[in-house]
């Protein structure tokens, strides 16, 4: 078997944790310290995140949407091939060097998708830009560690909170909807999206997308007027 290669680390913010990128032939891994956050094989669910999200939004000719955390590209991918020419996509990345592997060599993976003039990265906490853009989104799909269980950085967790989901709920347009990805399901989370005023879909998709295999939770989340 082709031994994994290590390519470039991070630091993580705020955090003594690294973030390693690393390649096996065709297959790239990134992980925190030793634990793989997500691979080039397994994004079934990532682009199940958009697709599920933009079917909700099929109405709307050209949504404003923002993705927290950038990943390998896969949900950006999905969301520009899921909107149209006029549609905004603003996508929060807090490690800058993700950006920068994201537009060199993990660009081709997901097909370059930051390089769609559609796309604006800012490398920034996303809670920060929900709490200086209220009611600006039709969606905001959170795709950030682990999912409610955060992983990589400690102040991710802030984000599930009940406060963070009510600041999420703010920065939405009436109706918009609040989508996000987790590693596992969460009755608790489950109930602080209500609590926080949202009507709660919750969807099991494969890793794999249609080659099926293991499943990640999705919640769809929609806000009232």
């Amino acid at each position: 078997m082709i031994p994994w290669e290590l390519l470039h680390t991070a630091s993580v913010p705020n955090s003594d944790s690294l973030l390693h990128l690393y390649r096996r032939g065709q297959e790239y891994s990134i992980r925190v310290d030793v634990e793989e956050l997500m691979n080039s094989r397994l994004h079934g669910s990532e682009t199940a995140l958009a697709e599920l999200t933009c079917a909700k939004m099929s109405d709307i000719p050209a949504p404003e949407m923002l993705i927290g955390g950038l990943g390998m590209g896969f949900t950006v991918a999905a969301a520009l091939a899921s909107v149209g020419p006029q549609s905004g996509i603003t996508v929060a990345e807090l490690i800058p060097e993700v950006v920068e592997w994201n537009r060199t060599v993990l660009a081709p993976l997901a097909g370059r998708p930051l390089f769609d003039r559609r796309v604006q990265v800012k490398t920034a906490d996303v809670a920060a830009i929900m709490i200086h853009n209220p009611g600006t989104y039709d969606a905001i799909l959170l795709d950030v560690d682990n999912g409610p269980e955060a992983m990589t950085h400690r102040e991710n967790s802030n984000l599930y909170t009940l406060q963070g989901l009510k600041t999420a709920h703010a920065a939405l347009r009436p109706q918009g909807i609040l989508s996000v990805w987790s590693a596992g399901p969460s009755l608790a989370f489950t109930k602080r999206l209500t609590q926080a005023g949202f009507r709660v879909e919750q969807s099991l998709v494969p890793a794999r997308g249609r080659h099926g295999g293991s499943k990640h939770t999705i919640w769809l989340a929609r806000r009232g007027r």
